[in-house]
């Protein structure tokens, strides 16, 4: 999981920020009055899976 963003690949962590950043895919918080919080920028690397850990 990177922010709130939950995916299988770097590449849906990539679009996921993007949706989020343009507003679309997601949905709307009710009953807050602020502007969407802006997702932190990419780490400069590919994330990548740590596998199952137990």
């Amino acid at each position: 999981m990177w922010w709130n963003f939950i995916a299988r690949s770097n590449d849906e962590i990539i679009q996921a920020r993007k949706d989020w950043m343009e507003g679309t895919r997601f949905g709307e918080v009710k009953g807050y009055d602020g502007d969407p919080l802006p997702a932190p920028e990419l780490p400069t690397v590919p994330l990548r899976k740590r596998g199952r850990v137990r």
